[in-house]
């Protein structure tokens, strides 16, 4: 890691991620290069490929990332300058993309890498903006003495308002990548998106020093459904919430909160009560970084504050149509936890979990067409049972259970 461990066992074992990478690849805690070609395209196949064969320490990360976004940053300037804006859009995109993942493990204030690379992120991405051809637009989410930087993607050729989702990433997940730039699920289906980085992530940690706490995504949701209304291109009637990783946790507490949203969609979850599995037992990664999004050194202090990060009681208040889609097997957050919190939503619940997959379900298996497809329905006013499903993505079967 490019940054001082905050915990005892990162601090510890940091040694056997090389040892990890060497025999499995850079993607060693989160899918990272598969996420990145997932929201780059094929297009990026061969960068990707350059990457897993580069990245042989934990501390190779960031300098091969960052290097990949340089070379495809100077492909998209000069596509740009020779009169090739589609060209230069993919590349511009799949240049912020690749810094994204370059500052994936830099969990420090004020790093000027990490600054560097924040600039050259929103740089490229502001061009991608530019030349997507398609409506995408940098807003503002109100948030106590400030806001919380969001992006709004509308679909091309819309006609009258359209239904919209909120979509939160999780500890790992940077507002830019939640939609692809191309081709994306949600907006190719009609909908608009909604993305922003809230307390702790990402730029609202980096440039405005706004840090997570217990509940404070809370006003963070409430704030996003207040803007949305405001938006004339947006139905008022058709808003839901979906939520990816730790976004999964952070939906219910929304949804608790603001009975305005009419669906709300998790995957990939986070739902243990005071996250005892992923902070103590999974790779100490992912609590070094959320220690640093929530403002602590001390990890005794740290583990005080993990206890309050529970969703009990929250189930009961909720009375809207709920999905979340999961891993047999997920490391993070056991499945059991997930299926409690469903027994006390007062709503339909649909809980899609695949067979023999971990936190990360494999993007390949069309997970977020199913969420996509699952919230247009909603929106659509299709009636609703609720279920449990498990999906054997190999077989390609489905069983009622």
């Amino acid at each position: 890691m490019t940054s001082h461990a905050r915990t005892r066992r990162l601090a510890e074992q940091e040694w056997m991620f090389d040892r990890i990478i060497q025999a499995n690849g850079p993607d060693f805690y989160w899918p990272m290069t598969e996420e990145t070609l997932v929201s780059a395209g094929m297009d990026a196949a061969g960068d990707i490929g350059a990457a897993r064969s580069a990245i042989k320490a934990a501390g190779d990360v960031t300098p091969v990332m960052a290097s990949i976004g340089e070379k495809r940053r100077a492909m998209a300037e000069k596509a740009e300058a020779d009169g090739h804006p589609e060209t230069a859009c993919e590349n511009y995109f799949t240049a912020a993309a690749c810094y994204m993942m370059a500052q994936g493990p830099i969990h420090e204030d004020d790093n000027e890498l990490n600054l560097r690379l924040n600039e050259s992120k929103n740089a490229c991405y502001d061009r991608f903006i530019a030349l997507a051809g398609r409506p995408i637009e940098r807003v503002e989410i109100p948030f106590e003495d400030g806001s919380l930087p969001g992006i709004l993607h509308l679909p091309p050729d819309a006609s009258g308002p359209v239904p919209c989702i909120v979509l939160l990433g999780g500890l790992d997940n940077f507002k830019e990548i939640l939609v692809r730039g191309h081709h994306d699920k949600i907006v190719d289906r009609g909908m608009a998106v909604l993305t922003f980085d809230g307390p702790g992530q990402n730029d609202a940690l980096i440039s405005r020093k706004i840090r997570c706490d217990a509940d404070n995504f809370i006003p963070a949701g409430i704030n996003a459904m207040d803007y949305l209304l405001t938006r004339p291109e947006i139905d008022a009637d058709r808003i839901g919430i979906a939520g990816v990783s730790m976004g999964s946790f952070w939906l219910v507490q929304i949804l608790a909160n603001d009975p305005r949203y009419k669906a709300g969609a998790g995957f990939y979850i986070c739902h243990e009560p005071g996250m005892g599995t992923i902070f103590d037992v999974a790779i100490p990664v992912f609590k070094d970084r959320y220690m640093w999004m929530a403002g602590y050194n001390d990890e005794a202090a740290f583990d005080k504050f993990a206890k309050t990060l529970t969703l009990e009681g929250l189930g009961a208040k909720i009375n809207r149509p709920v999905l979340f889609v999961a891993g047999e097997k997920d490391e993070l957050s056991p499945i059991e936890h997930t299926y409690a919190l469903c027994e006390d939503i007062a709503a339909p619940t649909t809980v899609a979990v695949f067979k023999g997959e971990v936190h990360g379900v494999t993007d390949h298996l069309d997970v977020r067409a199913l969420i996509a497809d699952w919230m247009k329905d909603r929106f659509d006013g299709k009636p609703l049972e609720s279920s449990r499903i498990l999906i054997d993505a190999r077989a390609g079967s489905e069983t009622i259970f």
